[in-house]
């Protein structure tokens, strides 16, 4: 049952991420099931999340296929090392901050990515402001999203 609940929660987040924009700006919501399997269930279960997810992100995307693997592998192995509460006690602003933080390096991570093997997708100044506003959108998240050791 486990796992029916976490792809009926990639599909709603791939679902919701291609409808929902603020500001022109698609939300990357993608990376909150894969932070979440990081900071719930460690570091082995986050990159994987993280490469499945990327995987099928990249595969929809018809670019380079490998981006977002590697952006999402990231996010889930570094969500689970560093918030997991093995080297920071977590709280609510930890947890924004955090998923705030993974949004915008794998958002700029995917971006320079594409520069380097593919052809630059946007301009610089234009992934930055996505970044930032992907960043400050997953934030919310952040609140909601805790380890399973939380108090």
């Amino acid at each position: 049952m486990s796992y029916l609940l976490w792809a009926v929660a990639i599909f709603a987040a791939f679902f919701f991420q291609e409808r929902v924009t603020l500001l022109g700006v698609i939300p990357n919501l993608t990376l909150l099931p894969v932070y979440y399997a990081g900071i719930r269930y460690g570091e082995s279960r986050g990159l994987l999340a993280g490469v499945l997810t990327g995987y099928l992100q990249d595969s929809m995307s018809h670019t380079l296929l490998g981006p977002n693997i590697l952006s999402k592998a990231m996010t889930g192995f570094f969500s689970a090392l560093f918030v997991s509460g093995r080297y920071f006690r977590w709280t609510v602003l930890l947890g924004i901050c955090a998923v705030s933080a993974m949004t915008f390096a794998e958002s700029m991570l995917v971006f320079f990515l594409r520069t380097i093997f593919d052809k630059m997708p946007m301009q610089f100044s234009e992934a930055l402001f996505i970044s930032v506003m992907q960043a400050l959108i997953n934030g919310a998240g952040g609140v909601l999203l805790r380890p399973e050791n939380a108090d």
